[in-house]
């Protein structure tokens, strides 16, 4: 058999060394991060050393940052009418959803189906936001939240998150960004994105498949309606024994994708500039 090239990388990156050798130091001895003695403890710190290093990546508190599953899982808790925030419990009235979102989005949202509406793409195939002024008028007085994909796993379009922010944020609302393909790529700044929520998923970005967080830009976010219940672990809103090691493995390849992404922007840059 000739040797095969892969080139998938939007399906799944290869899991980076680094990734894999943080794993196997975890994977090494017994780790419950929930347990009070040493391995507990070594493992409660091992998860809050990845919190801080995602919470650095995305511009966002460690302590708003809510390990999951995947991407699919972090999309499907956050897409929920009751997400309660500093002003206090206030459920969404309307999900706006981006024409080319991921079936994570379509399907797995949890508002009523007469509460959430598509809104259209531009030619370009980036979002419509005259569209999205259109939608915001009419839903005036309710309260609105968008999903918006910073980048779209098919096409590669880059998603105007910024400027949809603007206008949702403007009338009043919330924005949730699926930066599940966007991450290590481009920048995935909170603030300058202007998303009050963002989604990773680790095996995206040279980390291992089975875990992906939930990013709120501000910790005084919380969800009533969680969806998996026990024993309180991530804030209540994630119940379950924390795994460990793919955490660890997430944050050693974000560490590595986002030396990548800076010197890859320090050459583009170089290029742009004129000799």
């Amino acid at each position: 058999m000739p040797p095969r090239a892969y080139l998938d990388h939007n399906a799944t990156t290869p899991l980076h060394p680094a990734a894999l050798e943080a794993m196997r130091a975890v994977l090494a001895r017994p780790r419950n991060a929930s347990s009070v003695h040493a391995e507990g403890r070594a493992a409660r710190a091992a998860i809050e050393n990845a919190r801080l290093e995602l919470g650095a990546f995305v511009n966002a508190p460690a302590k708003a940052i809510i390990f999951t599953s995947g991407g699919t899982e972090a999309l499907n808790l956050a897409l929920t009418p009751s997400i309660d925030g500093a002003d206090g419990p206030r459920p969404f009235d309307r999900l706006l959803i981006g024409a080319a979102e991921h079936s994570a989005v379509l399907n797995g949202h949890r508002f009523p189906a007469d509460r959430a509406e598509i809104v259209a793409l531009a030619g370009d195939g980036a979002l419509d936001l005259e569209a999205l002024g259109a939608a915001l008028a009419r839903h005036k007085g309710e309260r609105v939240m968008l999903a918006l994909q910073a980048a779209n796993n098919e096409t590669g379009v880059i998603q105007p998150v910024a400027a949809a922010a603007e206008l949702v944020h403007a009338a009043g609302g919330f924005v949730l960004c699926d930066a599940v393909q966007a991450a290590g790529k481009i920048d995935c700044d909170m603030t300058r994105l202007g998303a009050d929520a963002l989604v990773l998923s680790a095996h995206k970005f040279g980390g291992p498949q089975g875990v992906g967080a939930l990013c709120f830009a501000s910790p005084a976010s919380h969800i009533r309606a969680t969806m998996i219940r026990g024993g309180g672990q991530e804030r209540g809103l994630r119940a379950g024994t924390e795994n460990v090691a793919a955490i660890a493995g997430m944050a050693a390849a974000l560490r590595i994708s986002a030396e990548r992404l800076r010197r890859q922007s320090e050459v583009l840059a170089s290029l742009a500039r004129p000799s």
